[in-house]
């Protein structure tokens, strides 16, 4: 018995120190799936203010996203709204191409971070958590919370029940008077609830980055680091 509990031991050694190997793979795949969230986001709060000037020295903060960050009626009401925007612009847009690359990617990190814990604690909070309104309450991820007893979760799935009316109700209409082959030809019928879910993953993800780095082979960081200790 001892023995074939040694053997199990030592097989599970070899194999998790092959899988050790491909570690970098994970922040790999971590930065590739940010880095173009971030550029178009930050592109996205950024514009073209002179085209007399190069692209880079051009960009400022975009008029449309001023005025949501600082109108308190139907945006977030925030102080200095063009300067908030132009640094929340450039720093998401600088930090996507950062992760890219893997360069200073634990300093990028940090601004990032708060960045998400703005835009989660601003922007989404209010919705709560989901980004797409779950339409069906027994497949949604707040019903193992609400079989705890937690309160917010049940009035989610409370909310999935009238999101699956109205999306049933909007898909009636669509058979009815419109052509549901091309009108469904990309995609269902979905209600956007712009709550912190996508903010909070993507604050995760940049804490693994923070914490752990970009990952030996596949980084900039990685590089430099090796020429600098010769």
């Amino acid at each position: 018995m001892n023995n074939a509990l040694t053997a199990a031991a030592g097989f599970y050694d070899r194999a998790l120190s092959m899988t050790k190997r491909l570690e970098p793979l994970g922040p790999l795949a971590i930065r590739l799936y940010l880095a173009p969230v971030f550029i178009i986001a930050g592109y996205n709060k950024l514009q073209l203010s002179d085209d007399s000037l190069g692209f880079w020295e051009s960009l400022t903060a975009n008029p449309g996203v001023v005025s949501w960050f600082g109108n308190p009626d139907w945006g977030l009401g925030l102080p200095a709204p063009e300067l908030l925007a132009f640094l929340a612009g450039w720093t998401e847009l600088l930090g996507g191409f950062l992760l890219l690359f893997g360069l200073a990617t634990r300093l990028i990190s940090l601004p990032l971070i708060f960045t998400m814990i703005i835009a989660a604690t601003t922007a989404h909070w209010h919705n709560g958590w989901f980004a797409i309104a779950p339409s069906n309450p027994s497949s949604s991820a707040a019903q193992p919370l609400a079989w705890i007893g937690i309160e917010a979760a049940e009035e989610s799935l409370e909310n999935s029940v009238e999101v699956g009316r109205r999306v049933r109700a909007m898909k009636s209409l669509l058979e009815t008077h419109g052509n549901t082959d091309w009108l469904y030809a990309k995609g269902s019928i979905a209600v956007l609830n712009n709550g912190i879910e996508f903010a909070v993953t993507y604050l995760i993800m940049l804490l693994v980055l923070l914490f752990h780095g970009p990952g030996r082979w596949v980084s900039a960081d990685h590089w430099i680091r090796t020429f600098l200790a010769r």
